[in-house]
Formats: structure tokens, sequence, C-alpha cells
């Protein structure tokens, strides 16, 4: 019995993605959603798994099995537009597939469970900018936030003005918008991984999907947590998360609070295994 008590956490994860799979293929009565949501839980739940096992590289084989997927798989060969652009995309025609699916599971709603789990496991930016040296940030975070901001609203007002000028070949559009969007992710992310010595710059500064996940992870039900009377004060949790969340404070206003991505290197790096 202990012994699955030690996995239920990767069994949940599964029951979980499952049960998304199982109701969007009855609803919306196409076998895709079975196909894509089985496969995400299931790389996550093996991923759990084998941090479990204390596996080095779990959070690495997770990124890689979901993020090569969406971007390769949806977004080339499926030709589905799965940034941000292609949300809005999806929400001004009125369809409820791809896109709109994928943000309400993934990036509005998922995170009253899971946080920015999203951006620790799934991202295909953020698997890439993990690659690069600066693991752990060595300057203080910058007060540029305010840029996703801008990103978020100007991803809106680039699909918006093409439904109100009745541009064709809109889908076309969106396809190469997919492209040349995550290329321009790609290099601005990795610029500034080595501007700032920060792989995660990006994410932090400029990435626009955060202004959905931050609001919902605040109430997230899956968070790091501190055992106040293990924790010696020696900082080191703070020294290595790449987001700069002052683990230490189990408020929900902690410092960054919102910022963390389940990544588990503070988990990993505690000397007295208090978090």
């Amino acid at each position: 019995m202990k012994h699955i008590r030690k996995y239920l956490l990767p069994i949940i994860m599964l029951v979980v993605f499952e049960t998304v799979a199982v109701v969007l293929w009855l609803t919306k009565d196409n076998l895709f959603y079975l196909f894509n949501f089985s496969y995400i839980g299931i790389s996550i739940s093996i991923g759990i798994f084998l941090y479990i096992r204390k596996y080095r590289h779990a959070r690495r084989v997770v990124q890689l099995l979901v993020g090569l997927y969406m971007l390769i798989y949806l977004g080339l060969i499926c030709r589905e537009n799965m940034q941000i652009e292609g949300f809005w995309y999806y929400l001004f025609t009125g369809v409820f597939e791809a896109a709109t699916i994928h943000y309400a599971v993934a990036k509005i709603f998922g995170p009253l469970i899971f946080g920015r789990g999203w951006c620790g496991y799934a991202c295909w930016t953020a698997m890439v900018l993990d690659f690069l040296p600066y693991k752990v940030p060595s300057q203080p975070r910058k007060k540029l936030g305010w840029i996703r901001y801008v990103t978020f609203v100007l991803s809106l007002v680039f699909v918006s003005a093409m439904f109100l000028l009745k541009v064709g070949n809109i889908e076309r559009i969106m396809f190469w918008a997919f492209i040349i969007g995550n290329v321009l992710y790609y290099g601005i992310g990795i610029a500034l991984a080595f501007i700032f010595k920060d792989n995660r710059a990006f994410c932090k500064y400029i990435c626009p999907v955060t202004v959905f996940l931050k609001p919902m992870s605040y109430f997230s039900l899956f968070r790091v947590k501190c055992d106040k009377e293990k924790c010696i004060s020696c900082g080191k949790c703070k020294r290595v998360c790449p987001m700069d969340v002052d683990m230490t404070d189990n408020s929900r206003n902690r410092k960054n609070g919102t910022e963390c991505i389940l990544c588990m290197e503070c988990v990993k790096n505690c000397p007295k295994g208090a978090l």
C-alpha cells in the first residue's frame, strides 16, 4: 500500500488527462482528442514517475515528449497554430477546437490544479531555452514584466485586424504566423538568455501566454511548500530557482509566487529536505 501511495501523483495526473481525453472524444465525436490528451497525460505521468525514481533528466523527458509533439506534429504537420494567435483565431471564429481547447485545459483552467506546470514541462519554447548554459539566474530579476502584456495585446490586435479587414486566406496566414512566431520566440529567447545570463528571461519578460497563466496559478492546488521546522534558511532554494521564487514563504503572496514552474530544482537541492 505504501509503495502504491508513493506513485499516487502520476496516477492522478494520468486519470485527470484521461478523463479530459474521453470527455472531449465523446462530446466532440473526434478520436483525435482521445489520442491527444492520452498522449500528453501518459508523457507527464512518465516524467513524474521518473522523478520519483530520482532520474535526473525526468523533466527534460517530458519537455521533449510533449514539446516536440506540439511543435512538429500539431504545428507543422497538422498545421495548427498553437501559439496565442491560434487561440484568438479559433475564439473569433466561434470554434471550440485545437488551440481554444488547448488553452482552456493547459493555460486557463489547468493552472488551478498544476499552476505554471505547463511552462516547466510542456512549452516547446522553454524546451529549447532550458538547454542553454544559464540555468540559474546570475543577476537580479529585471522590472521588465510589463513587456509580456504588450506582446499579449499585439497578438490580439494582429488577429483582430485580419478579421476586421476581412483578409483572405487567414488559415494560411495563421500557419505562417506559427512558423515565423516560433522563429522569433526562439531568436529573442536565446538572445535574452545570453544578454541577461538567464535561460528563462523570455518567460519572465516577453511570453504573452503568462498573462493567462499567472492569475490562475495563484490558486494552484499543487504547490511546493516549506517545512519551517526543517528549514535552516541557507538560501540555496532561492539561488537555484530559475524563476526567482521565494520557496521559504508558504503564503500565496510569496515573492514571484505565480512564476513557479514546478521544476523541483529547489526540492532536489534542499540540503535538509524541507521542501
